[in-house]
């Protein structure tokens, strides 16, 4: 198998190739629907990428709503650890994600292993509608059993920040970024959170500009043209709605050699959930 880099992405004839390798990367179904939570399993279940295993955004991928913290907050390091262990993925297991969405949740998946010390997993090209389309192998229902492995020893995740933490590094000179389409980001619709704006200071780069409207994330000279209206500064703190599709900018960031930007994991809900009510 080949070292996967920390912001890898396979095609699907690649990925075809390596599921015929006697050793083979673990493949993750991310597939999700807002607002409707079962739509993303049924989709797995009406088909998915032979020996892909499922992963729910917020059964599996997102911890307890609270009072703060966002609508999806992270999920526990350990119970994170022994799910992918009951999937039969250690810390250096090679593994391929994909959704159906403009990598939106699976790279939510590649951050949280990722800030967790885990092997980056490769994100499909393209998603489901690439592997359909380069002919791939499709099965229905469950996947077979899965081989678990031991459970790694994990601590908190890396590259996250909290609201307490943001005045401190604007002061610093970090630049937030907002990364939701600019209609929210402006205030002018808010359709999941109570409030509508952005934090004070941020600047907008929407997650959707990072690929086509086919789901294959652009070129680099694209992925460098999306970020140009960044300003100076450092680091780069950032955020969505609830901690998900900003994932996939800082999937594009370090695709382009930031490693060093952070999450703000909670992002505009869990800053909503502190401002006064009226």
């Amino acid at each position: 198998m080949e070292t996967f880099a920390t912001a890898a992405l396979i095609s699907a004839e690649q990925l075809a190739e390596q599921l015929a390798e006697v050793v083979q990367p673990v493949v993750i179904d991310c597939r999700f629907v807002l607002g409707q939570p079962a739509a993303g399993r049924e989709q797995y279940l009406q088909g998915h990428i032979s020996g892909a295993h499922y992963l729910h955004l917020e059964a599996d991928l997102s911890g307890p709503v609270g009072r703060h913290g966002g609508r999806h907050p992270l999920p526990d390091p350990a119970q994170l650890a022994a799910t992918l262990a009951a999937l039969g993925v250690d810390k250096e297991t090679p593994v391929v994600a994909y959704d159906d969405s403009r990598f939106a949740f699976a790279a939510r998946f590649w951050w949280l292993l990722r800030a967790l010390g885990y092997r980056a997993p490769a994100l499909l090209n393209g998603g489901y509608a690439a592997w359909l389309a380069a002919a791939g192998a499709v099965e229905q229902g469950m996947s077979p059993a899965a081989q678990p492995c031991a459970v790694p020893a994990v601590t908190a995740y890396r590259g996250v920040v909290n609201i307490q933490d943001l005045a401190e590094l604007q002061a610093a000179g970090a630049v937030l970024v907002d990364s939701r389409d600019p209609a929210r980001f402006a205030g002018l619709e808010e359709p999941l959170d109570p409030f509508a704006g952005h934090i004070p200071g941020a600047v907008n780069l929407p997650w959707q500009g990072t690929s086509d409207t086919q789901g294959f994330l652009l070129a680099d000279a694209g992925l460098k043209q999306h970020a140009a209206t960044l300003p100076a500064g450092g680091p780069r703190v950032v955020y969505c709605g609830s901690g998900v599709t900003a994932c996939v900018n800082l999937f594009a960031l370090a695709r382009q050699g930031d490693e060093g930007a952070l999450l703000y994991a909670g992002s505009w809900s869990d800053w909503c959930s502190y401002l006064p009510a009226d």
